[in-house]
């Protein structure tokens, strides 16, 4: 079976390479050594009018890097328009920050099926199954059933899926998680994702849900909850070697005993970036003895800067490191260093390992990696603690962290102060149980029973006839064929012919 796995961000193999994102990172070493096709943006945009796509495709590991140049004159009505302003705050339950122009819907539909056409190449191999991955492309399994793909096809949501009060804020939600009901799997990363789901599909769409399956006019749909993990024993080795890189170790000469606490995000409202900062100044103010005795080192990539909402929150971030430093600093002391650029993996690994707290308060967040990385950085004998969002995906499976409400920055300083005055047989303990969880679950793992789970629904699918209507915003004439499925029956399928 070959795997083509579809993003729109992609990773290159350098280690020594600043990571784009948790998904990236995530994919990175299964493509590397599966021997899967990884399809995803160039990073460039191009005029679009005359040509069909165009993919350059480079050697990854045992896989391959497929990337494609997007349409020019959609790429912003696609990716800061719709994807990010307004599926990303509705799916992380801040419906007040959806932000969407008429043409952003038009938009993120044609990029859509541009990437559908991207992949016909791939789709000439019955043997060939296609993994999409996240909100940039929920209809894009649609789009491929249109152009008469048949082979089975999977998508998997990094982020959360909220109820369906919350998913009625964005424009056409009908129409996005009805044509998500062309695809043959449909992960999540938690089981609350999916009961949402599947509360979404009876009560506005009126179907039926029969043990995780979904049966519409596309077919039958399964429904999966599969929490995403890392590489454990490749970060904890990479961890351990990084102990001796020139900037972890001047980071650690730097300290002079004092101790650290590390942060890691992109800045995003999600992430929860100013209350963890006021719940470090309520720990240096509430209990004075911690002055001087701890930093925080907060790395905080930008991200969708030319989104006022992202440039308005780095401000706001920046100002509080400024307020802190100002109030409790001295000449010799700097309470937060603030880091306002991305790391590589391999620097990240290091500063988790000189970290005694990792300090990951998302305010909604599908899993967060970042805290899974920080358990296995972490030196066995020694280990740091893991202060950790209960809205976080990962709190299902790190029950030994410090769980916490992100909102109340009185219970982020008491977790500090706990967390800094552990002892050393209680860190061991809380860090060995969280291992176990990791070493159980590895990012491998998670890929491999997706793939099998994907498979063995495209196959047992039963027969459902029924019709498979244009969808809106694609380019071209459309006519009707009658084509075989994977999804075991003979469906029209709209075929699109440029003009």
């Amino acid at each position: 079976m070959d795997i083509v796995v579809v993003s729109n961000r992609v990773a290159r193999l350098d280690a020594e390479e600043p990571m784009t994102g948790g998904l990236a990172a995530a994919l990175l070493p299964v493509v590397r050594d599966s021997g899967a096709i990884w399809v995803g943006s160039s990073g460039r945009t191009r005029d679009t009018s005359v040509k069909e796509p165009l993919l350059e495709v480079a050697a990854l590991g045992k896989g391959a890097l497929a990337t494609v140049d997007l349409p020019a004159a959609h790429y912003r009505g696609y990716y800061e328009g719709f994807s990010n302003s307004a599926l990303w705050p509705a799916l992380h339950s801040r419906a007040d920050l959806v932000r969407v122009e008429p043409e952003d819907y038009a938009a993120y539909r044609e990029v859509n099926a541009y990437m559908a056409r991207a992949l016909m190449r791939f789709c000439r191999n019955e043997a060939t199954m296609i993994w999409v991955q996240d909100y940039h492309f929920l209809p894009l399994g649609a789009e491929l059933r249109r152009l008469g793909v048949t082979q089975p096809i999977g998508f998997f949501l990094h982020t959360p899926l909220p109820g369906r009060d919350m998913l009625a804020a964005v424009p056409h939600h009908r129409e996005l998680i009805e044509a998500m009901l062309a695809y043959d799997l449909i992960g999540f990363q938690t089981v609350d994702g999916q009961r949402n789901f599947a509360d979404y599909v009876r009560r506005e769409l009126g179907l039926t849900v029969r043990s995780a399956i979904v049966r519409s006019r596309h077919g039958e749909t399964r429904l999966g909850t599969f929490p995403i993990g890392i590489d454990t024993a490749l970060f904890a080795e990479r961890a351990t070697k990084a102990a001796a890189r020139p900037e972890v170790s001047r980071l650690r000469s730097s300290l002079q005993g004092a101790k650290l606490v590390v942060g890691v995000d992109r800045i995003d409202y999600s992430k929860g970036l100013a209350n963890r900062l006021r719940g470090f100044a309520a720990l240096l103010e509430t209990q004075p003895s911690f002055r001087r005795a701890v930093t925080l080192l907060q790395v905080a990539v930008p991200s969708r800067s030319d989104i006022p909402t992202y440039r308005a929150l780095e401000h706001e971030v920046a100002t509080l490191v400024g307020n802190i430093n100002g109030r409790f600093g001295e000449p010799d002391w700097t309470p937060v260093r603030y880091l306002n650029k991305g790391f590589s993996q391999t620097t990240l690994a290091g500063f988790y390992r000189t970290a005694g707290v990792g300090l990951v308060t998302p305010l909604n967040d599908g899993m967060n990696l970042v805290a899974k990385e920080y358990v296995a950085a972490q030196n066995p004998f020694d280990p740091g603690v893991l202060i950790l969002s209960e809205f976080a995906g990962a709190a299902r499976e790190l029950e030994a962290a410090l769980l916490l409400n992100p909102h109340d920055t009185a219970a982020i300083a008491r977790a500090l102060a706990r967390a800094l005055g552990m002892s050393q047989q209680e860190r061991c303990e809380r860090w060995e149980t969280n291992m176990k969880v990791l070493r159980a679950s590895p990012v491998q793992l998670w890929f491999s029973d997706f793939v099998r789970t994907l498979d063995d629904q495209a196959s047992m699918a039963l027969p459902v006839v029924a019709e498979v209507p244009a969808l809106p915003g694609a380019q071209g004439v459309s006519t009707l064929s009658t084509v075989p499925t994977m999804r075991g029956s003979e469906a029209p399928v709209m075929r699109f012919e440029r003009h």
